[in-house]
C-alpha cells in the first residue's frame, strides 16, 4: 500500500520500533516506553504497512528482527536522537550548516559544521595539508599523495548489513591513538562506532556527518568540543578539535570515510563559552607540523 502522507504518530512509532528491536521483548518495551502492549503492536503494524515489509519475526513467542528490520534500525535510532535534540533546541542550522549543542549526562557535546573556506581562514596547518593531500590523491587511500597523511587518519567502512560504520584503520599518530593510547587504538579496528569510546548515544549523533560525506562523496569540516575519558582511570577530560571528514576509496573501489582530527583550542562554535572552549589542557593540543616539515612556523 502506498501512502502520500506520513503518519502523525511517526515519532512514537519509531520509539516503539527501536525499543522492541533492542529488547526483542514486548513486555520489557512496554515498561520502557510507559505504553501498552496494544499500542506497541499497533505502532509496529503501521510501520510495517507503510514500509511495505515485515520488520519482525515472531516464532515460539519470541520476537526477532527481519533483514529489513535490521537495516531500518540504525536510521530509526538516528532519527530519534536527532528529533529529541531538535526538540530541545540542541540541533539546528547556523549559517545554513549543521549545528549541535547538547548535554548527554555529564558530557557536553558541541559540533558546528563550517564552510570549506574556513580551512584557510582558521584551519590548522595539519588540516590544510590534509585537504591538499586528499585532493591530490583523488580520494584513493593507497595513493602516494595520501601516504604522508595516513599515520594521522582514522578510516571507516560502512556495513550495509547493520547500518554501522566499522573502524578499519587507526593511524599511530592520529588524535585517537595519541589520546587513548596504543592498547585502545589497536583494539578498535573492526569495531562499530557505537562500540568505540562515547557509546551509542554519540554514535547516533556522529552518524549524520558521516552519512552526509557518504552521500555527497565530498569533504566536510566540523569544529567539536566535548569531554572524553582519558588515562587508566578513564577520567573525563575536555577536548576541542577540528575534524576533516573525507570521502575516499579502498583499493577494492569500495567507499571509505577517512577522518583527520587536530586537537586545538582554535574552534569556533556558537553558544560555546570561551571558558569551555579553552578548557582543554595545553598538554592535549597536538600542534602537529604538516608531514615533510620539521616545525610549525
Amino acid at each position: 500500500m502506498s501512502h502520500r502522507n506520513s503518519p502523525s504518530l511517526l515519532f512514537e512509532m519509531l520509539r516503539s520500533f527501536a525499543s522492541l528491536a533492542r529488547t526483542l521483548n514486548l513486555s520489557e518495551s512496554v515498561r520502557e516506553l510507559g505504553s501498552t502492549r496494544q499500542t506497541v503492536r499497533r505502532h509496529i503494524a503501521l510501520l510495517e504497512e507503510y514500509k511495505g515489509s515485515p520488520l519482525f519475526t515472531f516464532d515460539n513467542r519470541q520476537y526477532g528482527l527481519t533483514e529489513d528490520g535490521k537495516n531500518a534500525l540504525r536510521e530509526a535510532e538516528e532519527l530519534i536522537a536527532r528529533s529529541e535534540a531538535w526538540l530541545h533546541d540542541e540541533s539546528k542550522h547556523v549559517n545554513e550548516l549543521f549545528y549541535l549543542g547538547m548535554q548527554i549526562g555529564q558530557v557536553p557535546y558541541y559540533l558546528q559544521q563550517h564552510p570549506l573556506t574556513a580551512i584557510w581562514d582558521m584551519g590548522s596547518p595539519l588540516i590544510q595539508f590534509g585537504f591538499h593531500a586528499w585532493a591530490q590523491s583523488e580520494g584513493a587511500l593507497e595513493s602516494p599523495a595520501l601516504a604522508p597523511l595516513r599515520p594521522y587518519l582514522m578510516v571507516f567502512r560502512f556495513n550495509e548489513d547493520n547500518g554501522d560504520w566499522i573502524c578499519t584503520e587507526v593511524g599511530e599518530k592520529s588524535s585517537y591513538a595519541t589520546w587513548f593510547g596504543w592498547q585502545k587504538y589497536r583494539s578498535s579496528v573492526g569495531k562499530g562506532i557505537a562500540n568505540l569510546p562515547g557509546g551509542p548515544g554519540f554514535a547516533n549523533l556522529l552518524a549524520k556527518p558521516f552519512h552526509d560525506v557518504a552521500t555527497t562523496r565530498g569533504i566536510r569540516l566540523d569544529h567539536i568540543h566535548t569531554r572524553i575519558g582519558h588515562g587508566e582511570n578513564d577520567d573525563l577530560k575536555a577536548i576541542s578539535y577540528q575534524r576533516l571528514a573525507m570521502a575516499c576509496r579502498f583499493a577494492d573501489g569500495e567507499f571509505a570515510l577517512a577522518t583527520l582530527i587536530d586537537r586545538t583550542r582554535n574552534v569556533k562554535i556558537a553558544n560555546l563559552s570561551d571558558e569551555n572552549r579553552d578548557a582543554m589542557e595545553e598538554q592535549f593540543t597536538m600542534n602537529v607540523a604538516p608531514p615533510g616539515r620539521d616545525t610549525l612556523d
